[in-house]
């Protein structure tokens, strides 16, 4: 053999050295998907912890607003309740006072007072009463209780006689005025 042919081999055979075989690319590409796959999945883990994260805290928190509201119901009228405790205060000393007082004078000018403290104070939580007398029958804020002929013809279709006072709270009707109707 000539030189340039032994050249020429020596140089194949180093390149069939470098070159990888079929087994070992094969190798390679199965690596390639393999640490594919370990990332996906690691990435999956990560996203899905973070989910169960997210709902626990949104279950939390949905839990303390139901424990809120609950609260806040129940604790709801203390407002009203605490404002009202001097009138009733104001009602046992008049209780007292009727065993003491021979004068009937006084003591409806004492019921006069605490009737007025008490509509104060509801006025001041946003009660107001209804003006029902003579006014036109309204279902939307009268329930009427009975209807009697009118005295005066017109009187007809009107409110007669309040039986019992209805109230707005907040511009809101909370009772309905219990009333005669005249016909």
């Amino acid at each position: 053999m000539n030189h340039n042919e032994e050249s020429k081999k020596a140089e194949q055979e180093e390149v069939k050295d470098q070159e990888p075989t079929n087994e070992s690319a094969e190798q390679e590409i199965s690596a390639e998907p393999a640490d594919e796959l370990s990332l996906l999945k690691e990435e999956l883990a990560v996203w899905k912890d973070k989910y169960l994260r997210l709902y626990a805290d949104f279950d939390n928190f949905r839990k303390n607003k139901i424990k809120e509201r609950a609260e806040l119901i129940l604790t709801a009228g203390s407002d009203v309740i605490s404002s009202l405790l001097p009138v009733l205060d104001d009602f046992d000393r008049a209780m007292a006072a009727t065993e003491q007082i021979n004068d009937l004078g006084a003591f409806k000018e004492g019921m006069k007072l605490v009737n007025h403290k008490l509509l104060n104070n509801l006025e001041s939580k946003g009660l107001k009463m209804m003006d029902a007398n003579s006014a036109p029958f309204n279902t939307d804020l009268h329930e009427a209780v009975s209807n009697i002929t009118a005295p005066e013809v017109a009187m007809k279709g009107k409110v007669v006689d309040v039986l019992e006072k209805g109230y707005y709270l907040h511009d809101k009707v909370l009772r309905y005025a219990k009333v005669v109707v005249g016909q």
